[in-house]
């Protein structure tokens, strides 16, 4: 998902430069549209409870929300299981996708698609704050201790499942919210990891590599 591809002059033209990625660009309309939304919300004078839908309610899920979840993480697992070697290449070698595949044009599209459905399914458990936490820290904590794709995928599910599960007990413990309370786990987790995470933590980092060590 590169914006500028082409050799360094074209790299720093100006219309490269006004180019942005896909990533930036759905971080920005998602910021933008959680801003207008909770605008609307208190311009209207509604009855609805700013912090549910800021940090979302884990433990009053209803039936239609926890049905709405299932099916979001049914379909998600289904897709990625269908589109993993072109989710894979296009994340490492977009160019060479492209090149190869007729899906290469389709595949970041598929991805944001997903990443949308997911961030509107977790509203409902985490609130529109929390939801980008949990997507976001068990992977970058799984990518710490190792490079390896195959590895990192069920490394981040496992650890997001154990952070949800902290945070549940905390909560549950301390009467914390429940949401703030499983991304603070996520982020004990995360900060654990670049310190002591075998891949990119820092003290792998400062350890003096022996000979040929790669």
């Amino acid at each position: 998902m590169r914006s500028c591809l082409g050799p360094p002059s074209a790299i720093s033209s100006p219309a490269c430069l006004c180019t942005l990625r896909e990533d930036a660009s759905l971080a920005a309309f998602y910021l933008v549209s959680l801003a207008l939304g909770v605008t609307l919300v208190s311009l209207r004078g509604s009855n609805v409870d700013l912090l549910h839908v800021l940090f979302g309610s884990v433990v009053g899920l209803d039936d239609a929300a926890l049905l709405l979840l299932v099916g979001v993480s049914t379909l998600t697992l289904i897709l990625l299981a269908v589109f993993y070697r072109a989710l894979v290449l296009d994340t490492l070698d977009p160019l060479f996708l492209r090149q190869t595949s007729a899906f290469g044009e389709f595949t970041p599209f598929l991805f944001l698609a997903l990443v949308v459905l997911n961030l509107v399914a977790g509203f409902h458990a985490l609130g529109t704050l929390m939801a980008v936490g949990v997507m976001m820290l068990p992977a970058a904590a799984a990518r710490l201790w190792t490079r390896d794709l195959a590895i990192a995928l069920p490394l981040a599910a496992a650890i997001g499942a154990l952070c949800c599960y902290g945070g549940l007990v905390f909560s549950n413990e301390t009467s914390a919210p429940t949401g703030p309370a499983i991304i603070l786990s996520a982020g004990v987790v995360y900060f654990f990891s670049m310190i002591f995470g075998r891949a990119g933590g820092v003290l792998r980092l400062r350890r003096p590599r022996r000979h040929l060590e790669g």
